[in-house]
């Protein structure tokens, strides 16, 4: 009985990996496609909700958007897991207040964790050196990096660690894990 058991929890976590994969796979555009004049209004127009989106629900995030020399807004990072996790998404960069770019935000996980979720991510950048870091494609969270849930006043008592702060916004789905160690950016700056 438990082999069974543990062979059909096997199977479903290899079949919820390949799902995940092959959605993410789907996701893919090459920094060219990415760059193309319909996907970056598409973009822009997707980060500028979720620009909204956290605004509305933080009001408190404004001094994050005042001090910051940027920001990276991910309007949809999709993560599922099943002992060993994977997420993806893809987003825009600003700087001064300018969208120069886009990233693409990769994560691998292992332990204990279980299930799917969808949600959305804002990194603001306290200096030069940050940015810069992130824009070289140098920016990998380690495992101990967290992020803020966005909710009502919680930006108050958030701070830089390392010259960034990350916040989160659920969007659908449950997951027990909510990190954010092990990701990994990839910068492509608009022409």
């Amino acid at each position: 009985m438990k082999r069974s058991m543990l062979t059909r929890g096997l199977i479903v976590a290899t079949v919820s990996m390949a799902a995940l994969v092959l959605g993410a796979c789907s996701e893919y555009r090459s920094s060219t496609e990415a760059n193309s004049p319909a996907m970056v209004d598409h973009a822009k127009t997707e980060a500028q909700r979720t620009l909204d989106m956290f605004r509305k629900t933080d009001p408190t995030l404004d001094r994050f958007f005042k001090s910051a020399v940027g920001y990276a807004v991910f309007p949809e990072i999709a993560k599922g897991a099943a002992g060993i996790g994977a997420a993806h998404g893809t987003g825009v960069v600003y700087e001064n207040g300018q969208a120069v770019g886009t990233a693409s935000m990769t994560q691998g996980t292992l332990g204990l964790q279980l299930g799917g979720q969808t949600y959305s991510e804002l990194i603001f950048f306290e200096d030069a050196h940050a940015l810069n870091t992130f824009k070289a494609s140098e920016t990998e969270f380690s495992a101990q990096a967290s992020a803020v849930a966005a909710a009502k006043g919680a930006a108050s008592n958030a701070d830089y660690s390392n010259g960034v702060a990350i916040f989160t916004s659920g969007q659908q789905g449950l997951m027990f894990e909510a990190s954010v160690g092990g990701q990994k950016f990839n910068y492509t700056p608009y022409k």
